[in-house]
């Protein structure tokens, strides 16, 4: 997708839209978290261990693509531009979230989840994007805006895709949350530009070039490992907290 050449000003705009389209997809991908164990009970007749172990590979299958997926994305995103990622994300989830609502077995929904994986990284391609327009004396202010867009989405929806769910059904709620990621692609595609400078190869650093320019490698791997443990603490319970909010 061909980008236009930007202001000096832009960026602001950028970044309204863009605070928009991580609400949203904050609001997306949090929505589907309270039930999403309840809505793998609905697929077949589990016992009590197979639906908590089907529950976590459920959740934890777009977590284990998104690990392995992202360094690939940001590389790419180095040499085409942000914006493209961002359209990237924001369609292929769309079409993820709809296909989720027409599953059949187990099996189908987890392949899905593995496949959102694949299309994850609109909010660190926003960050990134971001990062790159705005004045340095103002990015901290712009970055710290931008991040109250996904947490702020990230809130709201376990309460709103609960209330669809009552309201309506599961499978509904999935297809809500496709025509989310539908309008944060559209706003994406027709509001953000981007006039990128593809990052010349010589420049582009591995992994280990990146840990070696950040000159403290050890301080980087415990950083990993806390942030890793913390995550998996945090995590650990959400698969099966609505089957014991069920139980009791």
């Amino acid at each position: 997708m061909s980008t236009k050449q930007v202001g000096p000003n832009s960026w602001r705009r950028n970044l309204a839209v863009l605070w928009f389209g991580t609400f949203m997809a904050g609001i997306g991908f949090s929505e589907i978290m309270p039930f999403l164990s309840l809505y793998v009970d609905s697929l077949g007749h589990f016992s009590h261990d197979e639906l908590s172990l089907y529950s976590g590979l459920a959740f934890a299958a777009s977590y284990l693509v998104t690990a392995i997926a992202s360094p690939l994305w940001g590389k790419l995103a180095d040499r085409t531009g942000r914006k493209l990622m961002l359209v990237r994300a924001s369609a292929g989830m769309a079409v993820v979230f709809i296909l989720m609502g027409l599953v059949t077995n187990v099996w189908q929904l987890i392949g899905l989840r593995l496949l959102q994986g694949v299309f994850s990284g609109y909010i660190s391609n926003a960050n990134a994007l971001i990062a790159t327009q705005v004045p340095k004396r103002r990015s901290g202010q712009a970055l710290g805006t931008l991040v109250t867009g996904n947490v702020s989405g990230a809130l709201l929806g376990p309460l709103l895709g609960g209330t669809l769910a009552s309201l309506f059904s599961y499978r509904v709620t999935f297809f809500i949350t496709g025509i989310l990621f539908i309008g944060v692609f559209l706003i994406t595609a027709f509001l953000v530009h981007e006039d990128f400078k593809p990052v010349a190869k010589s420049k582009m650093l591995d992994t280990k070039g990146v840990i070696t320019e950040l000159g403290n490698a050890k301080l980087v791997f415990g950083m990993f490992i806390t942030t890793m443990i913390i995550q998996a603490a945090n995590n650990s319970i959400v698969p099966i907290l609505a089957l014991y909010v069920r139980q009791i």
